[in-house]
C-alpha cells in the first residue's frame, strides 16, 4: 500500500494537467492586443468563413470572375498559337533599291490608310522622274504644235495632211508621258509626290496601305534596302486569327460557328470566347491533324500575335448547359475541391464544389454554385494556404 499510493497522486496529477491544458500566464493587469499584421487568419468553426486582415489583404492581388453558363456536350481540347487576321495584315517595303533616309513611325504606332512610314532615296526613282519630265515636255509641246496647225490649216495656210501628222505625234508624246507616270508610280512614288526639282526628284515614301498597328520594323536609318524586304508589317489586331491542330477523328466533327473556349498561358485565369471559322480540308500527314481557325476578338487590345493558347472545340450536338469558372479559383483542400466566394471585405466564402470535366482554361462544375456567383481567381492559391494555416495545418507535410 505504501508503493501504491504515490502512484495514483501522479497518475491525478497527470490527469488535471490534461484537462487544465497549459497552463496560463500571469497576469499584470494589462491586455495586449493581438498583432495588427503576420496574425493567423480566423476559420468560423461551422460556417466555412475566412477572415483575413485588411493589412494582409492589401499585399495580396485579387481577382475575381463570374461563375458562367456554357454548352455542355462532348469536346476535345486543341492547342495552337495566334496569328493576324491575314484579310487585315500587309508587309510594307520598296519596289527598288534604295537607302533609308527618315524614319516616321516605330512599332507600335497606330496608323491609317495612306500615311507615310519611311521616307527612301533612290537613284533609279531619280532616272524615272527624268523621263517623266522629259516625256511630259515633249507631249507639251506636241499639243501646242497641234494647235498651231489647226490654226494655220484653218486659214488654208498648211495642208490638212500636216494636221493629221501633228496629231499622231501629240497622241504618241501623251502615250510616252503616261507611260513614265505609270513607272514611276509603279517604283512607289507620284510624280508630285518626287517633287518637281532635282534636290527631290530621288525621294518618295513607303506607306501603310491599311489602318492598323505597326507590329514589326525592319528599316533603319541610313540602311540599303532591296526589293521585296519587308521594312513595316503592318495588321488590325482588333480580331486575330487562332489556329489549332485538332485529330482528324476530331476535326471532322466540329462545325463552322461553333464557339470554341481559349485559355492562354500568358493570361492564366482569364478565357477568352471565339468562332470557328475554317475546318482544313488536307490533313497533313505526319501529324495527322486538321487546321482549325478560329476567329477571336481582341477588344481590350490584351492579345499578341505568337501567344500560344489553348481551344476547348465542341464536337457535334452542343447538348445541355453547364457551369464553368476559371481553373485557377479551384483549389484542393480537405480532400475536396472548394473555391472562394467574396462576402464583407476581408471575408470569403469557402465553398465546396464538385468538380466536372476539363474545359480549356475552365472547369466544369457539377455541385455548390449558381451561374453569377463571383470566384475568387487570382489570389485563391494564396487563400487556400492561409486556410490551412488556420486550421493549424500549415505546419504538416505529407511525405
Amino acid at each position: 500500500m505504501t508503493t501504491t499510493a504515490p502512484r495514483l497522486t501522479a497518475l491525478a496529477f497527470a490527469l488535471a494537467l490534461t484537462a487544465c491544458g497549459e497552463p496560463e500566464e500571469p497576469h499584470h493587469g494589462k491586455h495586449e492586443e493581438p498583432p495588427a499584421t503576420g496574425e493567423a487568419p480566423d476559420v468560423e468553426a461551422g460556417r466555412d468563413v475566412l477572415r483575413i486582415d485588411p493589412e494582409m489583404l492589401r499585399d495580396v492581388r485579387i481577382t475575381t470572375s463570374g461563375v458562367e453558363v456554357r454548352p455542355g456536350g462532348e469536346g476535345v481540347m486543341a492547342l495552337g498559337q495566334l496569328g493576324v487576321n491575314e484579310e487585315r495584315y500587309a508587309e510594307v517595303g520598296s519596289v527598288i533599291r534604295a537607302r533609308v533616309t527618315e524614319l516616321l513611325v516605330g512599332v507600335g504606332d497606330a496608323v491609317v490608310a495612306g500615311q507615310p512610314l519611311a521616307a527612301l532615296d533612290s537613284v533609279e526613282l531619280g532616272q524615272a522622274q527624268a523621263k517623266l519630265l522629259a516625256a511630259k515636255a515633249l507631249a507639251d509641246l506636241a499639243r501646242q504644235t497641234l494647235a498651231r496647225k489647226r490654226g494655220l490649216a484653218a486659214e488654208r495656210i498648211v495642208p490638212r495632211r500636216e494636221v493629221e501628222e501633228a496629231a499622231a505625234a501629240a497622241a504618241a508624246a501623251d502615250a510616252e508621258w503616261r507611260a513614265a507616270e505609270g513607272a514611276l508610280r509603279a517604283l512607289g512614288a507620284t510624280a508630285d509626290e518626287a517633287g518637281s526639282g532635282p534636290a527631290d526628284s530621288t525621294r518618295f515614301y513607303v506607306r501603310a496601305p491599311l489602318a492598323g498597328v505597326v507590329i514589326e520594323r525592319d528599316a533603319v536609318q541610313g540602311r540599303m534596302v532591296a526589293p521585296g524586304r519587308a521594312l513595316f508589317r503592318v495588321a488590325d489586331l482588333s480580331l486575330l486569327w487562332l489556329t489549332v491542330h485538332a485529330f482528324e477523328r476530331d476535326a471532322v466533327r466540329v462545325s463552322l460557328g461553333a464557339q470554341a473556349r481559349i485559355a492562354l498561358a500568358a493570361l492564366p485565369g482569364r478565357s477568352f470566347t471565339g468562332i470557328v471559322t475554317l475546318v482544313g480540308r488536307r490533313v497533313e500527314p505526319d501529324s495527322r491533324t486538321l487546321p482549325v481557325r478560329i476567329d477571336l476578338p481582341n477588344e481590350d487590345g490584351v492579345l499578341r500575335p505568337g501567344m500560344s493558347a489553348s481551344a476547348w472545340l465542341p464536337l457535334g450536338d452542343e447538348g445541355t448547359m453547364l457551369l464553368a469558372v476559371p481553373a485557377a479559383s479551384l483549389q484542393r483542400l480537405h480532400d475536396g475541391w472548394c473555391v472562394f466566394v467574396p462576402r464583407a471585405a476581408g471575408a470569403f466564402d469557402i465553398r465546396r464544389v464538385g468538380r466536372g470535366r476539363d474545359l480549356g482554361g475552365e472547369v466544369e462544375v457539377v455541385a455548390g454554385l449558381r451561374p453569377g456567383e463571383l470566384v475568387v481567381v487570382e489570389g485563391a492559391f494564396l487563400l487556400k494556404a492561409e486556410a490551412e494555416k488556420g486550421r493549424g495545418e500549415g505546419d504538416h507535410h505529407e511525405h
